[in-house]
């Protein structure tokens, strides 16, 4: 089974109280495929019967603007989830790597990471996130230089 998530590389704590963090590389999986109605439940399925577990995600389309759907999808088998997105007919299926970023809940968090990023130069390509317990969120990040990002979020 492929791993996607790669080693811890940034424990961030903080006396004064700003947010902490910690940072790891993933590999994201972005696919499309002919829309429809029940394409989500259809992709859902066939990474499912993969047994693949689907880590984070996003899936979407402009409704009545587009006839194409693209889904990108962090999982924890990355040659199971080409194999499940062929089978029901996916385009395109390319992968790349991403930054996870793990912070506290609270605000300003995505605000201390992204600023530490942009002061060093680097450009955010695009960004998602959510929250999972309440107490913590995760925030996945693609930049224009994700190894150069990894160093300086160490150094945030």
């Amino acid at each position: 089974m492929a791993k996607t998530a790669k080693k811890k590389t940034s424990n961030r704590t903080s006396k004064s109280g700003t947010p902490t963090f910690t940072v790891k590389t993933a590999k994201e999986i972005t696919a499309t495929i002919l829309d429809g109605v029940g394409i989500t439940a259809k992709i859902a399925a066939a990474i499912a019967k993969e047994n693949v577990n689907i880590l984070a995600g996003t899936g979407y389309s402009a409704s009545g603007f587009r006839r194409m759907a693209t889904f990108t999808l962090i999982v924890d088998d990355l040659e199971g989830a080409e194999k499940a997105l062929d089978t029901v007919g996916a385009d395109n299926i390319q992968n790349q790597s991403i930054l996870m970023v793990e912070t506290e809940n609270r605000p300003g968090a995505l605000e201390r990471i992204s600023k530490i990023i942009a002061d060093a130069g680097i450009a955010i390509y695009y960004f998602y996130s959510t929250t999972s317990s309440g107490k913590t969120a995760t925030c996945v990040i693609k930049t224009a230089d994700d190894k150069k990002a990894i160093k300086v979020l160490g150094k945030g």
